[in-house]
């Protein structure tokens, strides 16, 4: 948080009086950012480190008083404001955890949404309801009955097509347009010579089981592999690959007649990963076919409910 040109928060975000909770980094800049110092430490933490709660009211409550957490960092906060107090420690981290004496606003410097901190998802859980004032009556049910419910306004009575990739996320979509629009939807699978052994199988085994719907299959290992022959760096097969599955879903969509909207199982994840928001923060991971790739000619209107 010290170097220049080191990603910061408008720090008018803690005088708004809504709860803060600076994880990692987070915590080192709320810290900055209200009077505290933050330093490289010869003592780095990374992994398992048995932490100290030394405050178990609001977001430690119900914690035993020395807990295994996971700890990532080489910088750490080594001077905290007056309007501070310390809440956990560890053997050489004296600021595990803060908390500010008048504001809603937490840091905790080890990782509570990770399994190798066993009870982060109670610290999550005592912020987001005891401080955040949230009920906790949101059910994954919802989001599916809210899903198909904006599927059938968008759509209507036209058709859809949705790729198909064996995979959870286009699985999801897909199962979500069948019970919003039943036989309005067409799928397809592009085998692309990659895909698990037995795979095409199972997809085609599996929908044809549950959902009675159009299935188109695209044999297209020999292209695939004639593209990808040679190439070893990793963002260049990315490319190959993106390349190749939207032309061959581009000639197989041109058979579907009637085809207004096109399925996406993209997540946010995805667009992060890809570094799609060219005036964001977010550099580029690696990059998803199904972010910024489909080409303009396809004229579908784009449907990506997750």
């Amino acid at each position: 948080v010290y170097e220049e040109g080191a990603p910061k928060c408008d720090e008018g975000l803690f005088d708004l009086g809504i709860p803060v909770l600076g994880i990692c980094y987070g915590m080192q800049l709320a810290c900055q950012a209200l009077g505290g110092k933050v330093d490289n430490t010869p003592s780095r933490e990374y992994g398992r480190a048995m932490c100290d709660f030394v405050d178990r009211d609001s977001i430690f409550r119900g914690m035993q008083e020395s807990e295994q957490v996971w700890m990532s960092h080489g910088d750490q906060v080594s001077q905290i404001a007056d309007q501070f107090t310390a809440m956990a420690k560890t053997s050489t981290c004296p600021y595990a955890a803060i908390r500010h004496n008048e504001r809603p606003v937490f840091g905790m410097q080890f990782h509570p949404e990770v399994t190798h901190t066993p009870h982060g998802g109670q610290i999550l859980r005592n912020f987001v309801i005891d401080v955040c004032g949230c009920d906790g009556s949101w059910k994954l049910g919802d989001f599916a009955d809210a899903a198909i419910e904006s599927i059938r306004k968008q759509v209507g009575d036209k058709r859809v097509i949705c790729g198909l990739s064996g995979g959870v996320d286009s699985s999801v979509v897909a199962a979500l347009l069948y019970k919003a629009i039943g036989p309005q939807l067409s799928c397809i699978l592009v085998d692309n010579g990659l895909l698990r052994k037995n795979e095409q199988q199972i997809v085609l085994e599996e929908f044809s089981n549950h959902f009675k719907t159009d299935l188109h299959v695209v044999e297209a290992e020999d292209r695939f592999l004639a593209d990808l022959a040679g190439i070893d760096e990793p963002q260049e097969k990315r490319r190959r690959i993106g390349h190749a599955f939207i032309e061959c879903f581009k000639d197989e969509a041109a058979r579907i007649e009637d085809a207004h909207f096109l399925a996406q199982g993209t997540l946010y994840p995805d667009v992060i990963e890809s570094g799609a928001d060219k005036d964001g923060p977010a550099a580029t991971i690696k990059l998803h076919h199904n972010v910024g790739g489909l080409p303009e000619e396809l004229g579908f209107e784009l449907i990506e409910p997750l």
